[in-house]
């Protein structure tokens, strides 16, 4: 249960959202149901509900709340019942998915981040998140299909097996690297087949092969 200060902590902040990108009410309401300060190292906290990436260790970073939003946004959850995230970092992404979804499966390849990520998750009582040491490009076949999948980092390609996981009519996004940039990408799964728009150009930490443990 979130406390009556932060509420107004995570509101203020999602005004600081809107401002800049327009916030549909669902979306709106799961970032002010999302404890920020939680997923933030310590030392950073006072910084927590500024509208920057901040590191949290192992060379990694917690999105924006602001690319957080965003992407939450692009993935058009309503309705949805089951979603995978590929590079769980704080687990920031996933808590704020959990009050959209039924289902979340978030996968970390460093096994550190996941530990703390597994606790904050626990503490916060978000039962519905589900987590797997992995190279998240296996993605997570026990529980395929997928109504959506998320990339909490940049790819060169997405994986035919991940695609195999996304249900029919579902969505993909994903920070693509294409020449010198990296672009936010919405794939969609229409009979068969793998349809693709460009959304916004981003700049995310690229994803890496294998697992740290």
């Amino acid at each position: 249960m979130i406390d009556k200060v932060t509420i107004i902590k995570t509101t203020r902040m999602s005004e600081e959202i809107t401002k800049k990108y327009p916030l549909r009410p669902t979306i709106k309401n799961a970032i002010i149901q999302t404890n920020r300060e939680v997923f933030v190292p310590l030392v950073m906290r006072h910084n927590a509900y500024r509208l920057d990436a901040l590191p949290i260790g192992a060379q990694q970073f917690i999105s924006s709340p602001l690319t957080v939003a965003k992407m939450t946004q692009y993935l058009s959850p309503e309705g949805c019942d089951s979603v995978l995230e590929i590079g769980c970092g704080s687990g920031y992404q996933a808590a704020v998915l959990s009050h959209l979804f039924r289902r979340v499966f978030t996968i970390e390849r460093i096994e550190s981040l996941l530990i703390e990520a597994k606790e904050r998750f626990r503490h916060l009582k978000l039962g519905n998140i589900h987590t797997r040491t992995d190279d998240g490009q296996n993605g997570w076949e026990q529980y395929a299909p997928f109504d959506r999948i998320l990339f909490s980092a940049s790819a060169r390609a997405i994986p035919q097996k991940l695609f195999d996981q996304l249900r029919e009519g579902g969505i993909l996004i994903a920070p693509v690297e294409r020449g010198r940039e990296q672009v936010i990408t919405r794939f969609t799964k229409q009979g068969g087949k793998i349809t693709e728009d460009v959304l916004e150009v981003c700049d995310f930490v690229p994803i890496v092969d294998g697992v740290v443990r």
